[in-house]
């Protein structure tokens, strides 16, 4: 993985772990995530957190994470308001475009096409557009996680600008697209390698990597991870 340690922790919740022991977290659903190993489930160290969308099972345990391990919480401006709200101290809002630094990693917010209500206990509150997050690692990789979205035109213009060499891309399907829109979405991005994300978390999440990897025709590469396992 181009020196950086991949954990995919089940459904669309990834860790990030590069050569000097810094961790980030995207989307870390992990307590009531079934996919999630029960040994991942309570993460000591996070160094960033990075929020794509406001549904329960991005956001996730971000707010308790982000409280235990003191790390800073990214996410679009109306979600990181509403953290904010719920006693997150460090919180970086930021919006589509836009380019911060998290801990020396240079993270951009960009497009996604989906919906992002937060549920609470009034019912659901805005929670501002969702989004997908590119991470560029001084001296390693770029990736780009997508969150939830179909495919879209503009995932290109994340090619030109970015190059990323990894993807994250949801393939259950219902919710987001299936893997025969992952595998164009791939073929737009121009990534070498592909880790499946957000599919068989339930049962309506039917997609699976060896439906993406029969569309991709050799142009990516498909790495069918297992919770908790890292990749290197």
């Amino acid at each position: 993985m181009h020196g950086l340690e991949v954990t995919w922790l089940g459904h669309a919740a990834v860790r990030l772990r590069t050569d000097d022991g810094s961790t980030f977290f995207i989307d870390p659903w992990l307590a009531g995530n079934p996919a999630c190993p029960e040994s991942e489930k309570a993460p000591g160290r996070a160094d960033a957190l990075f929020i794509t969308h406001g549904h329960f099972d991005h956001v996730g345990d971000a707010i308790g994470l982000a409280q235990s391990t003191g790390s800073a919480l990214h996410a679009i401006h109306e979600i990181a308001v509403w953290a904010g709200g719920q006693g997150v101290e460090s919180v970086v809002g930021s919006n589509k475009g836009g380019t911060v630094d998290a801990g020396g990693v240079r993270a951009t917010l960009v497009h996604a096409v989906h919906s992002g209500g937060i549920s609470g206990d009034s019912g659901i509150i805005p929670g501002g557009d969702p989004g997908g997050w590119v991470l560029e690692f001084p001296g390693g990789p770029t990736i780009y996680h997508a969150g939830d979205t179909m495919l879209f035109g503009d995932m290109a213009i994340i090619r030109d600008l970015w190059a990323p060499q990894i993807a994250f891309l949801p393939i259950g399907g219902w919710y987001t697209m299936g893997p025969r829109q992952a595998s164009m979405a791939a073929k737009m991005l121009g990534v070498e390698k592909v880790v499946p994300i957000h599919y068989g978390t339930f049962p309506i999440l039917t997609g699976t990597p060896y439906e993406l990897a029969e569309h991709a025709d050799g142009a990516f590469e498909v790495l069918d991870l297992e919770p908790g396992v890292p990749v290197t």
